[in-house]
């Protein structure tokens, strides 16, 4: 049967979530979980990968299993043995067909940002400090220009082997609260730190480092120089997977 597992962690000591030699991973914890309580070598399937320094609110990941622990029970079974930077919070069966990865519809990505000319210990973890508060009537015409289906390839870090660059873009929303100021970018999926650089890019729109001229010309020609830097990634958390 197959299972998909609910997964959250603090990606702050890991180095990203798929497996790398001689390097800590979230899926090589995850997979050596598993096959201490199953006593099988199972491989894990998860909707997407996460860089380095990057968090998880509700990271998918399935497997196959042909064993005699209950579906449920995998949670309790799991977190016994995971370490405390990863925690499962849910376990289902699901239709052998179902894939985390290629049956996902739509992910929101979640960047933390904290308003304040100190840095907080409390909050500079998970979240990148401002020093003063964004325009966000600047940030709001910016995300107009990025919402729908384009070539996002001026969104792609170096580094990357893709050769699809088109995306869509479903929604961006800001939402302030107090000192608090958070970015949901929600898509179809992501290019390599594509969300770290949308948030440099509505940053440097709203500080006035880039117009919306630069935007739309960076999304017509695919020069990366055109758009914002990339944002730190202990800011960023996979928030939400939709199939």
């Amino acid at each position: 049967m197959r299972i998909l597992l609910t997964i959250s962690y603090d990606g702050t000591d890991f180095c990203g979530y798929q497996v790398q030699p001689s390097k800590r991973t979230v899926q090589q914890e995850l997979e050596a979980a598993l096959n201490a309580v199953t006593g099988k070598q199972i491989k894990t399937v998860a909707s997407g990968r996460t860089d380095s320094g990057v968090h998880a609110l509700n990271q998918k990941v399935h497997f196959d299993y042909d064993g005699t622990i209950p579906v449920k029970s995998f949670v309790n079974v799991l977190n016994s043995v995971l370490p405390s930077d990863i925690k499962v919070i849910n376990s289902k069966k699901v239709a052998s067909d179902f894939s985390a990865r290629y049956s996902a519809k739509r992910k929101t990505y979640l960047y933390r940002c904290y308003i304040s000319q100190v840095e907080n210990p409390l909050n500079s973890r998970y979240a990148l400090t401002l020093k003063t508060a964004p325009n966000l009537e600047k940030i709001k015409e910016c995300i107009n220009l990025l919402v729908g289906t384009h070539d996002f390839k001026c969104f792609l870090a170096s580094g990357s082997s893709v050769k699809d660059t088109v995306r869509t873009i479903y929604e961006i929303k800001v939402k302030k609260s107090g000192k608090n100021l958070d970015f949901y970018v929600t898509g179809n999926g992501f290019l390599y730190n594509m969300v770290r650089i949308i948030v440099g890019t509505l940053l440097a729109i709203s500080e006035e480092r880039l117009t919306l001229e630069n935007i739309k010309q960076a999304l017509e020609t695919g020069e990366r120089k055109l758009v914002g830097k990339t944002m730190p990634s202990k800011a960023l958390c996979l928030y939400k997977v939709e199939y």
